[in-house]
């Protein structure tokens, strides 16, 4: 949980006393905004907050636990602001990428935002992870699959990468002229777990669905993981990975616009320059 996200919608919702005008102050929609107050006060294990038809009053609760959050979140703004200072002062860029994204583009995005004097720091993880991290500030730009919940960054256009269907080595869709989604019915599906990004898990399975597919998926939190289950007989999966001569792992060329990598770049309201260079490396890189 992102404790002082959640704790920046409790202080909003006490200043404005209302939720739709919360929402507005921190620039995102009311639902999210909502559902994050209703998971702070289950985490806090309190209620907060009453909601009446008038707008939003605080409990008991909430009045003696607010002067303790605005320091929180006032002490935050002030690191934050303090380590944007130094990097810049340093001339470091802090970039961030998505584990899904391929070795060879994440090199080229840190080659390409690389300063003649100057440094940038590389941080790899979930999507949800690194959405909270450029909201907060703690880094600058960063690479993220699509879809994904980006309220309160700036997110540029959705690119394809190519992404491959990988499947144990002498499957039966390996020596079928035209293989189908029906086919690998039996093996589960090695994936990044649900809660690295719930919008693109759950928008593949539903694809699968949509192909006649429907099967259980097993956790693979990056590329060799998922070659790893494959290559145990037991599943299928999608790899960035060029097509390659791998022990127990066949690659097929199975619709590969609909299983393409989709992501996009996601910043801080001033780094624009350094997600227009992003920009253009994943342009290079896209699906043909």
């Amino acid at each position: 949980m992102d404790l002082l996200r959640h704790l920046r919608f409790f202080v909003a919702v006490a200043d404005e006393g209302h939720f739709g005008r919360a929402a507005a102050a921190l620039d995102m929609t009311q639902p999210p905004l909502s559902q994050g107050l209703r998971r702070l006060e289950q985490h806090l294990d309190i209620e907060l907050v009453h909601r009446t038809t008038q707008g939003a009053v605080l409990t008991p609760a909430g009045r003696q636990l607010l002067p303790r959050a605005r320091l929180l979140v006032d002490d935050a703004d002030r690191l934050l602001a303090e380590s944007r200072r130094i990097a810049q002062l340093s001339g470091t860029t802090r970039f961030a990428a998505t584990t899904a994204l391929p070795d060879r583009v994440v090199t080229a995005c840190v080659t390409a935002l690389r300063p003649a004097d100057g440094t940038v720091s590389t941080t790899i993880g979930s999507t949800v992870d690194l959405v909270a991290d450029v909201r907060s500030g703690i880094c600058d730009v960063a690479v993220i699959e699509h879809p994904a919940l980006v309220d309160g960054v700036e997110a540029g256009p959705v690119v394809k990468l190519p992404r491959w269907l990988v499947v144990p080595a002498g499957h039966r869709t390996t020596t079928t002229e035209r293989p189908t989604f029906p086919m690998l019915t039996g093996l589960h599906f090695a994936h990044p777990p649900r809660p690295a990004n719930p919008p693109a898990y759950d928008a593949l399975l539903d694809l699968l669905r949509e192909r006649g597919l429907d099967t259980p998926s097993l956790p693979a939190p990056d590329d060799r993981a998922v070659l790893a289950a494959v290559a145990a007989g037991t599943s299928f999966g999608l790899t960035t990975t060029p097509p390659t001569p791998t022990p127990g792992v066949a690659w097929l060329t199975l619709a590969p616009q609909s299983v393409a990598l989709r992501v996009r770049v996601i910043r801080r309201t001033d780094t624009r320059g350094q997600a227009d260079v992003l920009d253009r490396v994943l342009y290079r890189e896209r699906l043909r």
